[in-house]
């Protein structure tokens, strides 16, 4: 584990209710009193940040302890502010007669469903190529799998998306530079649109670039030893390798201590071995933390200070 802190993003993964936010805050904490300034996103809609550090967070970065600070980003928040940048953009693109045209568009984008995680994912991309000033260590504790993979394989999807909308735009710049090649000053002026569409490729493509550099991004995926959680990790696994996005290892999270009685927990201790044989087989050498099963809830800095001690083998 702490090899992977030589990477300067991390996103924890997994299914949902198998500690990705126990996990990604003792490990967030764990850095920080290696010395490291880190920054804790959240972008769970359940947000169990601000129970587990014991503080209120909201969309805006916040200090937690000596070297950590957290947020908690809430997707319609930020589809508000990303349809709202839009808007101004296309204000300052067009007239007023053809914003009153639009504005009915407008308000049905808001309620599409696709829209969110674009701001969602604007938001991330925004704090992984411009927050070097916050922190030198981001840690993203994000939804369960499924969401989470849409989220890392948004840039592919983008990309073509916006690559298709450049494309177009250059064909009607060229058409209409035809038609008004009597004006060179028209000629030789940039497009508005088309610059603002190359300057959004040109940002994905930063992140495309940090995503698919397992120096600089990984993902852990957390998992416990039953069933679901495992087939689920194994989708994922293939779906990040596939894609190109470094899985930079797995947290076994919840296991069973050894020696304790009655015939409940031999049942549950039995079953646990089989899965965790399944689990070596499939992922081998990718495990690189067993947490135990701890006789509490966690919840305060003490608690995750035991996490992390599982974490980092001391």
């Amino acid at each position: 584990m702490r090899d992977l802190l030589s990477c300067r993003i991390l996103f924890f993964g997994g299914k949902g209710g198998v500690g990705k936010t126990t996990c990604a805050a003792a490990m967030a904490l764990a850095a920080s009193r290696m010395g490291r300034r880190v920054l804790l996103v959240s972008t769970d809609p359940a947000h169990s940040t601000s129970d587990i550090l014991g503080v209120d967070l909201g969309p805006e970065p916040r200090d937690v302890s000596p070297g950590l600070r957290a947020v908690e980003l809430d997707a319609e928040h930020e589809a508000s502010k990303f349809l709202a940048g839009v808007r101004t953009q296309v204000a300052s693109l067009f007239s007023p007669a053809v914003l009153r045209d639009v504005s009915q568009q407008f308000e049905m984008a808001a309620s599409m469903p696709g829209v969110v995680d674009v701001a969602l994912f604007d938001r991330m991309a925004e704090l992984m190529l411009d927050a070097s000033d916050q922190a030198d260590l981001l840690i993203f504790d994000t939804a369960p799998t499924g969401h989470t993979l849409r989220l890392l394989q948004m840039p592919e999807s983008l990309a073509l998306w916006i690559g298709a909308l450049a494309s177009r735009r250059r064909e009607i710049v060229r058409q209409r530079g035809e038609l008004q090649g009597d004006d060179p000053s028209r000629a030789t002026r940039p497009d508005p649109v088309l610059s603002a569409l190359e300057r959004r490729q040109a940002r994905l493509q930063q992140v495309r670039h940090v995503l698919s550099d397992g120096n600089r991004a990984a993902v852990i995926l957390v998992l416990v030893a039953e069933r679901l959680p495992i087939e689920e990790t194994a989708r994922a696994v293939s779906a990040l390798d596939a894609a190109g996005i470094t899985v930079g290892g797995l947290i076994l999270n919840r296991v069973l201590p050894e020696g304790l009685e009655g015939d409940f927990y031999r049942a549950r201790y039995a079953q646990e071995q089989l899965y965790r044989a399944d689990i070596t087989k499939r992922f081998g050498a990718r495990v690189r933390a067993v947490v135990p099963q701890f006789e509490f809830d966690i919840k305060r800095f003490t608690d995750l200070e035991r996490v992390s001690e599982s974490l980092f083998g001391r």
